[in-house]
C-alpha cells in the first residue's frame, strides 16, 4: 500500500469519525430541546387535554370479593354524538336489502352455497324442512357443506329476532 493510499484512508477516517460524531450531536441536540421545549407546549394544546380527559373518564371500577362493593354502580355507555349509527332497518324487506344480499343475491348466492333470492328450486329442500327451522337457521346461524354457511342473524347481530323473521318471510314471499 502506498503512502497516498494510507493518507487517503486515514484523512476519510478522520472524516467519516466527524460525520458521525456531528450527528449523534445533532441528535442529543434535537432531543434535548423536544424534552424541554416542545413537550411543554404539546402538554399546554387544549385539543390534547380534552381527548386525555375524555379517555380517562369512566374508567372501569372492580369490586373486590369480601369487600362491600353497594357503591359500585353500572353507568350507561354514552356514544359520541358526532359518530352516526348505522341505519336500523324498519321491515323484511329492508333487512334483505342491507343484509341478506351480500349472500342471497342471484350473482353472489351460487359461489356461496346459498340459495338465491327468488329461486324456488334452490330452496325447495330448505322449506321442506319447515319455516321454523328456516328462522332457527336465520337466528343462529348454520354451517353445512357450503364453503360460507349461514353466519347467525347474517352478520346482523345488532338486529331484532322479529326483524330476521320478517326478512326470511320476504324472501319465502318471493318464492
Amino acid at each position: 500500500m502506498s503512502k497516498q493510499d494510507t493518507q487517503f484512508f486515514n484523512v476519510f477516517s478522520v472524516v467519516l469519525g466527524l460525520l458521525v460524531a456531528f450527528a449523534i450531536l445533532v441528535f442529543a441536540l434535537a432531543r434535548y430541546v423536544g424534552k424541554h421545549q416542545q413537550n411543554a407546549s404539546v402538554q399546554q394544546e387544549p385539543l390534547l387535554q380534552q381527548t386525555v380527559a375524555e379517555r380517562l373518564t369512566g374508567g372501569a371500577r372492580v369490586a373486590v370479593a369480601g369487600q362491600d362493593n353497594a357503591a359500585l354502580t353500572i353507568a350507561p355507555v354514552t356514544r359520541n354524538p358526532t359518530v352516526s349509527a348505522a341505519a336500523v332497518p324498519e321491515n323484511g324487506e329492508q333487512v334483505y336489502k342491507t343484509a341478506c344480499t351480500a349472500c342471497h343475491s342471484p350473482a353472489v348466492a351460487p359461489a356461496l352455497g346459498a340459495p338465491p333470492f327468488g329461486d324456488s328450486d334452490a330452496w325447495r329442500p330448505r322449506v321442506a324442512k319447515g319455516k321454523t327451522t328456516l328462522y332457527e337457521h336465520a337466528l343462529k346461524g348454520f354451517k353445512d357443506k357450503s364453503p360460507g354457511g349461514m353466519p347467525a342473524k347474517g352478520g346482523r347481530t345488532d338486529l331484532s329476532d322479529d326483524l330476521i323473521k320478517q326478512a326470511v318471510d320476504h324472501m319465502l314471499a318471493q318464492l
